[in-house]
């Protein structure tokens, strides 16, 4: 089974994806701020101490693994360019250890070539670009690291999340094709995990949704 370096573990889909991942016998090992905000025990998980903007801790985690999977962003008190730095941490700690393959969360707000947003679409970015400008800046950054980075990178984009339990139904799509406006976590989780033995999307910004 393959090795997980996990960014974003005590978060709300961290949390999920990290269930799915140990329950399916993947070995993980995730950075954390703080070990608590991670339940889970298993001779399968490491847990890292540190933050995504400490390069030895990023380091850390990628060592002796297999692909990284990032799912951290902006929370509360973050700098605005969190995930773009963290991210830039990453990529280097990849690229020491030899590393090529990045899985990568990020919201519809991130454009991608082949959406085709309907209006609802647009007045949802046009109001983000106003009330959270440093979360779309943050999330294009992140995105012009990875897509500079020559790694087989993948980004995953959710529309509204829910907490609501999984259906086991999804579409993938793009912004305004074959798309809703919104996804449960469980799913997401379930959708990223998939993509960990899949290179269907290598190079792309999938849309989940239901």
């Amino acid at each position: 089974m393959k090795r997980i370096a996990l960014f974003g573990a005590s978060g709300q889909t961290g949390q999920k994806f990290l269930t799915l991942a140990l329950a399916k016998g993947y070995h993980v090992q995730a950075l954390a701020r703080d070990a608590a905000k991670i339940p889970q025990r298993s001779p399968q998980l490491t847990i890292v101490p540190g933050d995504v903007l400490d390069l030895n801790a990023v380091e850390n985690t990628i060592r002796d693994t297999d692909l990284v999977v990032s799912l951290f962003g902006q929370v509360k008190g973050s700098p605005p360019d969190v995930q773009t730095r963290g991210t830039a941490n990453i990529v280097k700690a990849m690229q020491h250890y030899g590393l090529r393959r990045i899985i990568s969360l990020s919201g519809g707000g991130l454009p991608y070539a082949e959406d085709h947003p309907k209006l609802a679409d647009k007045l949802i970015r046009g109001i983000m670009r106003l009330a959270v400008p440093q979360v779309l800046h943050d999330a294009q950054g992140h995105a012009d690291v990875l897509r500079a980075s020559g790694l087989d990178w993948q980004v995953v984009r959710g529309p509204r999340l829910t907490n609501e339990p999984a259906r086991g139904q999804y579409r993938v799509g793009w912004v305004g094709v074959n798309a809703s406006t919104s996804i449960g976590r469980a799913d997401l989780a379930n959708f990223i995990l998939q993509q960990v033995e899949s290179r269907e999307f290598v190079h792309k910004m999938p849309f989940v949704s239901y």
